[in-house]
């Protein structure tokens, strides 16, 4: 069985040493640096944008996972891929157009995912299984970093899933919010590819120790 990929996310790193924590990622086993965009509307937060997404590209190797919780993303989707990202996912929520949205992102030469909220059910997705490379499910309320995992996210998962082998789809699976060493098994016997994890890594007394770690989480239920 593969391993799970693992994408630390900047939002939890400390910017004050922001060159140091991405010579660690680069280190490290991680496959993607998730990279969080909060316009204060869509979500009541505000994050980062283009001038840090420039230095994440410059100093990081690892691929960039860009998650864009903001309203009317297609705004901005050809300064991202510009910028670097190698993946961009938007909200369900924020698109009027999705499957238009996502054609323009493999477009621009970027892997095209869609985020979903806790609330928001998987089944809009089924018209636009074509266009996706990945499914971004939020195990927590987006917005701020450090939020208790949301149980419910496992039944998700496992009905998501299920859709889309049903559907022959090979569009991954990522899980953003809460996730850490006591959790990360169940998200990938649910059916979880990708682990995006912010405290659980950037907080830890070793957090090169800490990715290693959920890289190789133990998968012996798996075989």
């Amino acid at each position: 069985m593969p391993l799970p990929a693992i994408a630390p996310s900047l939002l939890a790193a400390d910017f004050a040493h922001l060159d140091r924590e991405l010579e660690m990622i680069n280190r490290s086993e991680a496959d993607y640096l998730h990279f969080d965009v909060m316009d204060g509307e869509f979500v009541p937060n505000i994050s980062f944008g283009f001038p840090l997404l420039d230095v994440a590209h410059k100093l990081c190797k690892k691929p960039l996972d860009v998650h864009l919780m903001i309203t009317q993303p297609d705004r901005y989707l050809d300064a991202f891929a510009k910028g670097g990202a190698a993946i961009i996912h938007v909200h369900y929520e924020a698109c009027q157009h999705l499957h238009r949205t996502l054609t323009h992102i493999r477009e621009l030469g970027c892997q095209a995912g869609v985020a979903l909220n806790p609330h928001t059910p998987i089944i809009g997705l089924e018209n636009v299984l074509e266009q996706l490379d990945v499914v971004l499910i939020m195990s927590v309320n987006p917005g701020f970093g450090g939020q208790s995992f949301i149980p419910h996210t496992l039944t998700k998962i496992a009905q998501l899933k299920q859709m889309l082998r049903a559907n022959g789809s090979s569009a991954r699976i990522e899980v953003d919010g809460g996730v850490a060493l006591d959790n990360a098994a169940a998200l990938l016997r649910a059916g979880a590819d990708t682990l995006v994890a912010g405290s659980s890594v950037f907080k830890a007394d070793n957090p090169e120790a800490a990715i290693r770690d959920l890289k190789h989480v133990d998968q012996t239920w798996l075989a």
